[in-house]
């Protein structure tokens, strides 16, 4: 096991109606707040309403930033920086899904600075402070509620990559599962491949920690037992609060105690997959994982079959694989490009932006020839 050093300084708040503490929370930054949201479904699921009534209570200015897109922008995260340091705000406040939050911490980032946040992302720069950010989550997936992880794309340039710093760490996160009925059925199953893909990225990173892998374990197998429920029953809370405590705990941290990192060459593959197509995050991972492992499981077949032996109780790496892969298909996330629905798709340019993006894992190291090779795997 590897020394590691843990902390969780987000203040993670669960359950139905606990939106009605956000006031007491903003406060105590200030009272002029930037809101952050994507393309209106908060003002269809109640939460642009609640936490407007809160932010009314407290007397706070709140400046709106909306129109945030699934597969985040640099360029929304500087027009939105511009508007806070306009109008001088004390905080973030972020409502929506992931991509909405890891636009916010681009934003908190970048407002006490008189630059892009781009120079933060492509590593010219790297952040000294932030501005206080808190959020309400509408859709289980990423994680990044409670994390210090923020992802966003460069589409002139092709590129989609991560800033991780402590100083991104939202203050708050405000989960009340009621805000992810309208999710459709799509986006929540490509919400639970997700949370299941980045299980599998600390699974596959470097270093062993056999109660790291235990929670690994619990976390899909919530995936496996309540991903499929909850999508022939979209309006069930209980199976909603499963769903987005599991997605939230993917990703905090405590799956990587006690190892390296994770590996995350899928997710580099799978961030491609959205910079050229703007695939949905979620189903740019259903595609690219199968593949990945079809891949490594001659490199990686002991680590593999130890997967399929404690989640779907299979004894080999091939029927391991071929379990995740069917699970995939079941709860409706693509496996194959052909299934994406996109026009034009090219393998060529597939590779060329793989490797402009410098596309590897940190554990299992990919070269040109390796991501031909998965390329043609997922095809």
């Amino acid at each position: 096991m590897n020394n590691f050093s843990y902390q969780s300084p987000t203040k993670l708040v669960f359950g139905k109606d606990v939106v009605n503490g956000l006031g007491e929370a903003v406060q105590d930054y200030g009272r002029k707040v930037l809101l952050l949201y994507g393309g209106g479904s908060i003002k269809r699921n109640g939460a642009y309403n609640d936490v407007m009534k809160q932010m009314n209570e407290i007397g706070a200015e709140v400046y709106e930033y909306g129109g945030i897109k699934s597969n985040p922008l640099h360029s929304d995260a500087d027009e939105a920086a511009e508007l806070g340091r306009e109008k001088k705000v004390d905080l973030i406040l972020a409502v929506g899904g992931g991509s909405v939050i890891d636009t916010a911490k681009a934003v908190a980032m970048t407002v006490p600075v008189d630059h892009s946040c781009w120079e933060f992302y492509n590593k010219s720069r790297l952040p000294q402070t932030a501005l206080p950010m808190i959020n309400v989550l509408t859709l289980a997936a990423t994680g990044t509620e409670t994390n210090m992880f923020t992802v966003v794309q460069n589409q002139e340039e092709k590129l989609k990559v991560s800033v991780v710093n402590p100083v991104l760490y939202p203050k708050y996160a405000f989960l009340d599962p009621q805000y992810t009925f309208t999710v459709p059925r799509n986006y929540t199953a490509y919400g639970i491949t997700d949370l299941v893909a980045h299980s599998l990225e600390v699974f596959f990173g470097k270093g062993e920690s056999t109660l790291s892998d235990k929670y690994v374990y619990a976390i899909i197998k919530e995936a496996l037992e309540y991903g499929p429920l909850l999508l022939n029953d979209l309006q069930d809370y209980e199976l909603r609060a499963k769903v987005m405590l599991a997605a939230t705990m993917a990703l905090n941290g405590i799956t990587m105690i006690g190892k390296e990192h994770g590996d995350w060459g899928v997710h580099a593959i799978g961030h491609v997959l959205s910079v050229l197509y703007d695939v949905p995050h979620g189903a740019s991972l259903s595609v690219a994982y199968p593949a990945w492992l079809k891949y490594h499981k001659k490199k990686a077949a002991g680590r593999i079959a130890e997967l399929g032996q404690n989640i779907f109780g299979t004894d080999s790496a091939e029927d391991s694989i071929e379990a995740l892969q069917n699970y995939f298909v079941e709860i409706g996330s693509p496996v194959k490009l052909s299934q994406l629905d996109q026009p034009g798709i090219d393998a060529d340019e597939i590779l060329r932006t793989l490797i402009r993006n410098k596309a590897s894992g940190f554990h299992y190291k990919l070269d040109e020839g390796d991501l031909r090779e998965i390329i043609s795997l997922f095809r």
